[in-house]
C-alpha cells in the first residue's frame, strides 16, 4: 500500500471533563481514549504521515502513553493546550517527526497552511483552488467541515470526522465540491475557475442575505434604498448600490450593514 497523508486535531487524550467526552457520545474519558486509538490505528499504517493540528493530549504526563500507541509518522502543530512541557514530551517520542506552531505543506500542487487556529489565507477572487493557500485548522470543535462555508478553510478535528483521521486527498475532494457549491450560489457556471468573468447579480445576492437579517437591520437597509440618489464621491466606501445610498458623509464607512467583501469587491452583511 502506498504512503498516505492524514490530518486530524483536538483528540484531547486524557482530558477528563464531561464537556469533552460526554459531548462526543462517550461514557468516560477512558472509552474516548481507546476508541480514538482504535480508529486511528485501523486507518493509518506505520509508513503514513499524520498531521495533528493541536491539542493532542491534556492532563497528567502519563497520558503521553496514548500517543506512543499511535501508528504512523506524526507531525504536531501546537495548540492552546500544548504547554512547553507537553511540547518537550512530544519531541522525545519516536513516532513524532515534527513539532511546530504551523506547518506549510505542498501536495499535488496544492498549498496547505496547517494551524491550530482557523486562519484566513485566501479569498474567492478569480483564483483556482491550486492558486490559493488553503488553511487546515482545528480548535473550534465544530461538527461541520468548513469555517463560515469558506472552501479554503477546512476543519480537520475529530468532532466533524467521527474521531477518525481524514485522508488529505478526501479533504481536497471536499474542498472542490465546496467551491462548486459556492459558485452555484453565486450563479457562476464556470467549473474551472473560482470566479469567471461572469459576475453574479449583486442585488440577488444582497437580497438573499437580507432575508436572514433581524428586523432592525432590514430597516436600515430599507432606509438606504429610499434615500435620494447621491454622487459616488459622497458615499460611504462600502456602498454597493449604483443609484442610491444612505447619504452618509463618512466615506470611510460606518455602515451597520456592509461588513465584508463578496467576490465582486463590494460589501454585504
Amino acid at each position: 500500500m502506498s504512503e498516505q497523508i492524514y490530518v486530524t486535531s483536538d483528540l484531547h487524550f486524557g482530558h477528563d471533563r464531561e464537556f469533552i467526552w460526554k459531548a462526543r457520545g462517550y461514557n468516560s474519558v477512558d472509552e474516548m481514549n481507546e476508541d480514538y486509538i482504535h480508529k486511528w490505528n485501523i486507518t493509518v499504517d506505520n509508513n503514513d504521515d499524520v498531521y495533528v493540528l493541536g491539542d493532542l493530549m491534556l492532563g497528567d504526563k502519563s497520558n503521553i502513553e496514548f500517543i506512543k500507541r499511535l501508528k504512523g509518522r506524526i507531525h504536531i502543530v501546537l495548540g492552546n493546550h500544548d504547554t512547553p512541557t507537553r511540547e518537550a514530551m512530544y519531541k522525545e517520542l519516536s513516532n513524532v517527526v515534527e513539532v511546530a506552531w504551523a506547518i506549510k505543506l505542498d501536495y499535488r500542487k496544492y498549498h496547505f497552511y496547517m494551524s491550530h487556529f482557523p486562519t484566513l489565507t485566501g479569498n474567492l477572487e478569480k483564483e483556482y483552488l491550486r492558486q490559493m493557500t488553503l488553511n487546515l485548522y482545528g480548535h473550534t470543535h465544530q461538527n461541520t467541515n468548513f469555517y463560515e462555508d469558506r472552501p479554503y478553510m477546512y476543519h480537520v478535528g475529530v468532532d466533524s470526522h467521527d474521531g477518525y483521521p481524514i485522508l488529505l486527498d478526501t479533504v481536497i475532494i471536499q474542498m472542490k465540491n465546496k467551491v462548486d457549491e459556492c459558485k452555484g450560489f453565486l450563479g457562476n457556471e464556470d467549473t474551472d475557475e473560482m470566479h469567471s468573468s461572469k459576475q453574479p447579480n449583486i442585488e440577488t445576492v444582497i437580497q438573499s442575505v437580507v432575508n436572514n437579517w433581524p428586523n432592525w437591520k432590514k430597516g436600515v437597509y430599507k432606509k438606504c434604498l429610499e434615500n435620494t440618489p447621491v454622487a459616488n464621491e459622497s458615499r460611504c466606501y462600502k456602498c454597493v448600490f449604483e443609484n442610491t445610498s444612505c447619504g452618509s458623509s463618512d466615506i470611510w464607512g460606518t455602515c451597520p450593514i456592509y461588513t465584508r467583501d463578496p467576490p465582486d469587491g463590494g460589501f454585504y452583511g
